[in-house]
């Protein structure tokens, strides 16, 4: 037994000695057990940010042979107490249809994403990307681009239609671009 009492001290020389070329192991001051020099190694920085894993901006087209190529639903505008057949698509399936928004729910650098719609008079509302998505209970927001009978659509051509209701402050008539950004 006294041998090996001998050789223990013996085998933590080597041990100590590796461990204080590690840069994250500092040597301490014997007479105040704090710290002696710099604890922070100025070689350790923090990863620069990646590029977003998405195109930004996305410009989504809104010409009559896109808008006629979705699944059109029929909806019905109320306007000063008489009511309006139209017909439009909803926005997250112009969205997907254009490649601007992920075929199934967004999820990771899709949820930093929000949609820019702009009007022709200058007028623009936003709306989070993920807002959209209709398997999240999102709001329904449609493209409206035709009425019956050749009737105008109130506004212009096309109306973003948000939740059913002319009245509502993201309604916006005479929609002009629509773009999908990455937030900063």
């Amino acid at each position: 037994m006294p041998c090996t009492a001998r050789l223990r001290p013996l085998l933590l020389i080597p041990l100590l000695a590796g461990c204080a070329g590690h840069p994250s192991i500092a040597a301490v001051d014997a007479r105040t057990s704090t710290p002696a020099g710099p604890t922070h190694d100025p070689r350790l920085r923090a990863s620069v940010p990646h590029p977003p894993a998405v195109p930004s901006p996305v410009a989504v087209p809104l010409d009559a042979g896109t808008l006629s190529r979705l699944a059109r639903s029929p909806i019905i505008l109320s306007i000063t107490g008489r009511s309006r057949r139209c017909e439009g698509a909803a926005l997250s399936d112009l969205l997907r249809a254009t490649g601007a928004a992920p075929a199934d729910a967004p999820h990771g650098p899709h949820l930093a994403r929000y949609v820019l719609a702009q009007a022709r008079d200058g007028r623009r509302v936003l709306f989070a990307l993920a807002e959209l998505d209709p398997a999240a209970g999102g709001r329904t927001v449609d493209v409206v681009h035709a009425c019956a009978g050749g009737a105008d659509v109130p506004g212009g051509k096309p109306l973003l239609l948000v939740d059913g209701r002319l009245d509502d402050a993201r309604t916006l008539p005479g929609l002009h671009t629509l773009t999908v950004v990455v937030a900063p």
